[in-house]
C-alpha cells in the first residue's frame, strides 16, 4: 500500500518555527498508473510528479538517481515501487532538507537533519552531493537565507563544493539556472552571503566572473578595500532599504567597470559609464538576465556619481541626470534608481543610517517638475524641436529657482 510523506523545506521550516509555504510530498510504494487512476495529474518531465486532484500540491514518486552525464540533468532516475523513503531522502542536497513527516506527524530523520538544525549547520547528505553542480548554488542560497539564524556551511561540505568547482562541472550549468539561483538569493535575508560563499569555494569566478573580478582590484583611497567589498556593502545597504531584488542587483553591479580600468586610474570616473555598461551587457547576455534588471543597473551606473554630487551641479547638469534616468517617462523607475544610489552612498561613506539628503532633493524637485504647466509652450511653438527646446529651458529655469529657494 502506498505511503505518503511530507518532505523537504516545509518540514524544515516547521521545525525552525518559520511559516510553511509550498508543501511537497513524496509517495512511497506507488506507480504512475496508480497515481493517474486516483485522479492525480502528471506534470513531471524528467521523473513522475503529480498534482493532487483537489489541492494541486505536488506529489512525487520516491526515486533514486544515478549519475550518467555532466551537469545537473545528467542523471538516470529509478522510481520503482520498492524505492524506500530513506533512499529518496538520501539523494537530497542537505540534511536539513532530508527530513520527512508521516501522516501522524512523526518525524523521520535518517540523516541527522534535526541535529544539524540544532547546531545550525548546512551539511551534505551523502558523497553523491558532488554529482550535481547546481548544489553549489543551492547551498550558497540557503546560506543567504539562514545566516541571520546563525547557520554556516559545514567545512566538509565546503570541501565538496570546492571539488565540484575543480572538476569543471560548474561550466555545464545553464545560464538560466545560474541566474535563477542568483535572483532567488536576492530575495533572501542576506543576499551578499550568496556571493561570499560562491567566492569562498571558487565558484564565483566561474559563474559570475564580472563580480568576482572586483575582489582583485584595490581602492587607491583609504581604507584601500577591494572594490568587491564595497559592492557587497552596497548590496547589504540596498537590502536594508528595499525588498526589491532589482534594486539590490543594481546596487551590487554599480561599479563593474573596475574590471576594465587600470588600478592607477581608479580615482577617475571619466570612463565609468562606458565601461560599466559594457560589463553589465556582457554579463546579462551570458546569463540571460531580464531587461528590467539590466536597464536599471545601467541607469544606476550611469547616474550615481551625478546624483551623489547634485549639490555641486548646475541646473542643466541636473536636468541631464533626470533625462539619463528616463525619469519623466518612468517615475517609479527613477525612484528605484535613487534608492540604489542611496545604498551606494551609505556603503561608500560607511554611514549606518539612511541619511541621504540627495534623495529628498530629487523627490521634491521632481514633483515640482511634474507639476509644471507646459501647455502654453506646446501651443506657442511651431515645430517639435522648438517645443523640445522650450520645455528644456523651462525645466532648467525651474531647477535653478529650486536650487536657490527650495527647501529639502
Amino acid at each position: 500500500m502506498a505511503r505518503i510523506y511530507k518532505v523537504g523545506g516545509v518540514v524544515r521550516d516547521k521545525l525552525l518555527g518559520r511559516p510553511e509555504k509550498d508543501r511537497d510530498w513524496v509517495v512511497v510504494g506507488s506507480t504512475p498508473e496508480e497515481m493517474l487512476k486516483l485522479g492525480y495529474q502528471a506534470v513531471g518531465k524528467d521523473f513522475p510528479v503529480f498534482l493532487h486532484p483537489k489541492t494541486k500540491e505536488e506529489y512525487a514518486l520516491a526515486r533514486t538517481e544515478r549519475k550518467s552525464g555532466q551537469g545537473y540533468h545528467g542523471f538516470i532516475c529509478s522510481f520503482e515501487p520498492d524505492v524506500t523513503l530513506e533512499e529518496d531522502l538520501k539523494r537530497r542536497d542537505l540534511t536539513i532538507n532530508a527530513i520527512a513527516e508521516d501522516e501522524n506527524g512523526d518525524i523521520i530523520d535518517p540523516y541527522h537533519g534535526l541535529a544539524d538544525l540544532k547546531n545550525k549547520m548546512l551539511r551534505h547528505v551523502s558523497e553523491a552531493f558532488v554529482e550535481d553542480p547546481l548544489r553549489v548554488l543551492r547551498v550558497a542560497r540557503f546560506a543567504a537565507r539562514f545566516e541571520h539564524l546563525g547557520f554556516t556551511v559545514a567545512p566538509e561540505t565546503l570541501i565538496l563544493m570546492q571539488d565540484i568547482v575543480k572538476s569543471g562541472e560548474m561550466t555545464h550549468l545553464t545560464p538560466e539556472r545560474v541566474w535563477r539561483e542568483w535572483e532567488l538569493s536576492l530575495n533572501e535575508k542576506n543576499p551578499s552571503t550568496f556571493i561570499k560563499v560562491l567566492r569562498h569555494c571558487g565558484a564565483l569566478q566561474q559563474v559570475i566572473p564580472e563580480v568576482d573580478s572586483l575582489f582583485s582590484v584595490q581602492q587607491t583611497a583609504a581604507p584601500h578595500f577591494a572594490e568587491g567589498i564595497f559592492s557587497l556593502k552596497a548590496l547589504d545597504k540596498a537590502t536594508q532599504l528595499s525588498e526589491q531584488a532589482i534594486i539590490k542587483f543594481a546596487a551590487l553591479c554599480h561599479n563593474l567597470d573596475k574590471k576594465y580600468v587600470h588600478s592607477s586610474n581608479l580615482s577617475s570616473h571619466a570612463d565609468d559609464e562606458k565601461n560599466t555598461k559594457a560589463a553589465i551587457k556582457i554579463m546579462v547576455q551570458r546569463l540571460k538576465i531580464p531587461n528590467t534588471f539590466s536597464q536599471l543597473a545601467m541607469n544606476v551606473a550611469t547616474v550615481y556619481h551625478p546624483i551623489h554630487s547634485v549639490f555641486e551641479q548646475s541646473a542643466e547638469e541636473i536636468l541631464t541626470t533626470f533625462q539619463k534616468s528616463d525619469a519623466f517617462r518612468k517615475p517609479e523607475k527613477f525612484f528605484n534608481i535613487l534608492l540604489a544610489c542611496q545604498a551606494i552612498f551609505m556603503a561608500r561613506t560607511e554611514n549606518p543610517l539612511p541619511v541621504y539628503p540627495q534623495i529628498t532633493f530629487f523627490r521634491r524637485l521632481f514633483s515640482g517638475l511634474q507639476n509644471l504647466d507646459l501647455s502654453a509652450i506646446t501651443q506657442s511653438q511651431s515645430s517639435g524641436k522648438a517645443i523640445g527646446d522650450a520645455i528644456k529651458q523651462c525645466r532648467i529655469n525651474f531647477i535653478a529657482q529650486f536650487q536657490q529657494y527650495g527647501k529639502y
